[in-house]
């Protein structure tokens, strides 16, 4: 017995033997979750600057952890531009974008498909993963597509319920002064693409441009009045309008595409969690127009946090354990 308690002993086999045998205690001492904890992710989740990006974004982060995945949290990352270079060069994994941005990624693709919501859809997930190995999941049924809103009392002095009629009242010389972001004044599917078919034009002195894309910030300036400014650029799922005493004017041209906010993840992360599409698909299936302006309402209006308004909506569905 003394011979086998020297150091050297101890150096060799039984050694080795001991210590798997010490790991293996540890790890059927730990549950099945703890053990899926250390093994899922981390998932690095992004979203977009504005408030439905933050709400979305945090929808995802509470999903993935609740299912015992490790995340990164890079909500309100950036603007378009910046968050899509960010999910190609591998730098972020999963994040909220909208179907009918497939016609700007993609300007030398299909152009009759984006105003269709499932075309766009379709269009969208096949240009994405060929060109860029990126996966679209389970779209919202609902369009969260560019819009401006007016003033309500300058809507009712001068009858504008359309876009028709706010060319009209701006080609008779009517003063408006639009407060919205950088990327919509200048990307030439959002208004430049309302100015090419309602005949109106939005120079420099019309505009006051702000680099972010929340409308909760635009909204704000038209019901303040900031700098002279009485319409908004605004999302067709913005729950602080009424409050705001601001209406959304009709497309009647049916300029826009559809945006229907699904989300979007590097090919190589859902193949090796291919569980995150049945986790998020549920989620964002009942995302319809008016839960999405109920909620977007809550942290517009109510001045809620993103993330609890999440949280809140998610156990009330029955997706947190």
């Amino acid at each position: 017995m003394q011979r086998l308690m020297t150091p050297r002993k101890w150096n060799g086999k039984l050694g080795v033997v001991l210590g798997a045998g010490f790991l293996l205690l540890l790890t059927l001492a730990c549950s099945p979750a703890e053990v899926a904890v250390q093994e899922k992710g981390p998932v690095v989740v992004a979203s977009k600057i504005d408030t439905e990006g933050a709400l979305l974004g945090s929808m995802i982060v509470e999903i993935l952890q609740n299912d015992g995945f490790a995340t990164t949290n890079r909500t309100q990352f950036g603007p378009t531009d910046v968050i899509r270079r960010a999910i190609i060069n591998d730098e972020i994994d999963i994040y909220p974008e909208y179907t009918g941005n497939g016609a700007f990624f993609f300007s030398d693709g299909p152009r009759d498909v984006w105003n269709d919501a499932q075309a766009g859809y379709e269009a969208a997930r096949k240009l994405d993963r060929e060109a860029n190995d990126i996966v679209w999941l389970q779209p919202a049924p609902a369009n969260n597509t560019w819009a401006i809103a007016v003033r309500d009392d300058l809507a009712e002095a001068e009858g504008l319920a359309t876009l028709e009629d706010l060319a009209r009242y701006m080609n008779d010389g009517g003063e408006v002064r639009l407060a919205g972001s950088e990327e919509f004044a200048g990307r030439d599917d959002a208004l430049p693409a309302f100015e090419d078919a309602y005949g109106f034009e939005f120079t420099s002195d019309r505009l006051l441009l702000l680099s972010g894309g929340d409308t909760a910030v635009t909204a704000q300036a038209a019901a303040r009045q900031t700098d002279g400014v009485n319409l908004a650029m605004a999302y067709g799922t913005d729950g602080q309008l009424p409050a705001l005493g601001l209406r959304v004017l009709e497309d009647t041209f049916g300029v826009q595409p559809v945006y229907q906010p699904a989300p979007i993840i590097r090919a190589e992360v859902l193949e090796e969690y291919p569980e995150i599409e049945a986790l998020l698909s549920p989620v964002f299936e009942g995302l319809t127009l008016k839960v999405l302006q109920g909620l977007n309402a809550a942290i517009q209006v109510e001045g809620r946090d993103a993330t609890n308004v999440a949280q809140e909506y998610l156990n009330e569905h029955g997706f947190l354990d």
